[in-house]
Parts: structure tokens; sequence; C-alpha cells
């Protein structure tokens, strides 16, 4: 098993590549690279039981374009 912290994505874009992602730092909000943008998620108090063990929910809340 990994100790690796992962979280679950909810919500954003269907075309996501990953619904379960990696995290640096768990608690803060993740920003994920998709079409010369970033989408954001928020980590929630829910958690979900997932292939690769029980993970915590990130809530999409925004996207942002990247400059040019």
């Amino acid at each position: 098993m990994s100790d690796t912290a992962k979280a679950l994505l909810e919500g954003g874009p269907q075309d996501l590549p990953e619904r379960v992602v990696p995290i640096t730092t768990p608690g803060e909000d993740l920003k994920i690279e998709l079409r010369n943008g970033y989408e954001h998620f928020r980590p929630t108090d829910r958690h979900a039981d997932t292939p690769e063990g029980r993970l915590r929910v990130y809530e999409w809340w925004e996207r942002t374009e990247m400059p040019g």
C-alpha cells in the first residue's frame, strides 16, 4: 500500500482524466490543470470508499483560465 495521500474529486468537468489524485497537503484546496486552465477543488468533511481505500472527498468549486 502506498504512503501517498490521495483525494476523490467530485463535480467539475466530466472529462477529468483522473478522479482519484495524489495530494501533497491534506486539507488544502487542490488545483488541477486541464485544457488551458485550472479546476479548483475544496476539501469536504465527507469520505468515500474507493478501490484505493477510504478517501476524503474534494468538491469542485471553480475554474480559472491560464493567461495567454
